[in-house]
């Protein structure tokens, strides 16, 4: 075979998962060229769409979510260069390290945590995640998925920031499927839940991330069928929708018919058995929790933030212009603050813009995120999106997502 030739049988493996080589086809957001370069590449990060390639490929696109998306016929497109930092893993933590954006590459792959990939998938990961391990020297064990890294604030049915937040990727934790993609080790605990930093809400998600075959096999049952997203008594709104359990986007069917928006519902514990969730494939895989309410979203800060309603990483906006972090406040305070009362669970007090200190001295990249918050002098609050940084005056306060 002359070169020629062999050049050209390489250009035709675009999308059959070809042995021969990987074509990567771009399809960059138009956010690529706002993203900082990593200083430092520590971890692959495997996701699962939770939807078709069509809307997925756009969701990523606009959002520069993902460094690469793996379509269900084996082509892959990229996203953001693999060298600049993808807005992936949300509120992450691995090894007591938050913010894994910073320091992993990213691969979505078409296709649900519970469902297996195509045989064209298969061969295309697998070159695409051994290129990656060798261009920065990822062990095995640090190709992770991202199921294993989210991690949640505290809510109402968990009092501690927790794993079980997402299941994304979750069938890429699972030893038959590591093999197939040429990964011969993985973590066999979870180092933060281990070392008491979170708390395990969901043991079943454990079982299938860190269990052997066995205990995989048995644990992913439970996420499989059309039970799966049916309210139960041991499974709750938390259980399925997990963190847009409170969305617009995320639809409760009940029992006699009846339908209602997350958004539109506010005795979560009055849910009837039976109800039926409906999940959007079109949100951004990493929304902005947004500003929490006392008395919309719990009827008090603890029933909000749980056992991290007094830390340093709450932060209160009260109604009289007040904002405090929960350390400056006594067990009697917190208990008597009134409702439209905002706050923030999990977050920097990063303090105030100045005509020497940038948005983004104070934050970095994340400072345009929607999950970043701006409280000017007069009081309005603002998220990253809704701004540019030329714009934000001097005193504005600013508060990013740990």
């Amino acid at each position: 075979m002359t070169k020629t030739t062999w050049t050209i049988v390489v250009l035709l493996a675009v999308c059959a998962g070809s042995t021969f080589g990987l074509q990567i086809q771009d399809h960059l957001s138009p956010l690529n060229r706002r993203r900082a370069v990593r200083k430092r590449t520590d971890y692959i990060l495997l996701h699962t769409t939770e939807g078709p390639t069509k809307g997925s490929l756009n969701k990523v696109h606009r959002y520069g979510e993902a460094h690469y998306l793996v379509a269900t016929d084996g082509c892959v497109y990229r996203i953001v260069n693999k060298h600049q930092i993808a807005m992936h893993a949300g509120r992450s933590m691995w090894h007591g390290r938050t913010d894994l954006d910073r320091c992993s590459v990213a691969i979505e792959v078409t296709g649900y945590h519970n469902r297996d990939i195509a045989p064209a998938q298969y061969a295309a990961l697998r070159e695409l995640i051994g290129q990656l391990q060798k261009i920065y020297a990822i062990p095995d064990e640090k190709v992770l998925t991202h199921s294993m890294v989210a991690y949640g604030a505290p809510n109402r049915w968990h009092k501690r920031s927790h794993r079980g937040r997402k299941r994304c990727g979750m069938l890429f934790a699972k030893h038959t499927v590591r093999r197939r993609l040429g990964l011969d080790k993985q973590p066999l605990v979870d180092p933060d839940v281990k070392a008491k930093r979170l708390v395990d809400a969901d043991p079943y998600l454990a079982k299938v991330l860190y269990g052997s075959a066995h205990e995989q096999l048995k644990a992913a049952s439970r996420f499989e069928g059309n039970d799966a997203l049916v309210i139960s008594a041991k499974r709750s709104a938390w259980d399925i929708a997990r963190d847009k359990y409170r969305s617009a986007e995320t639809l409760y069917v009940f029992p006699d018919g009846k339908k209602l928006k997350g958004s539109e519902i506010s005795n979560w514990k009055m849910m009837p058995v039976g109800t039926r969730v409906v999940l959007s494939e079109t949100q951004s895989a990493n929304e902005a929790e947004g500003m929490l309410v006392i008395g919309r979203d719990g009827k008090s800060a603890a029933a909000i933030a749980g056992d991290e309603a007094r830390a340093a990483t709450t932060i209160y906006f009260m109604p009289d212009g007040r904002v405090r972090q929960g350390h400056e406040l006594s067990q009697a305070e917190v208990g008597a603050l009134p409702d439209k009362t905002q706050m923030l669970v999990g977050y920097v007090h990063g303090g105030y813009v100045t005509a020497n200190r940038s948005a983004f001295d104070i934050c970095g990249e994340k400072w345009d995120s929607p999950a970043s918050f701006y409280r000017s002098c007069d009081g309005r609050i603002a998220s990253g999106n809704q701004l540019s940084e030329g714009a934000i005056a001097p005193s504005t306060m600013v508060f990013f997502r740990l």
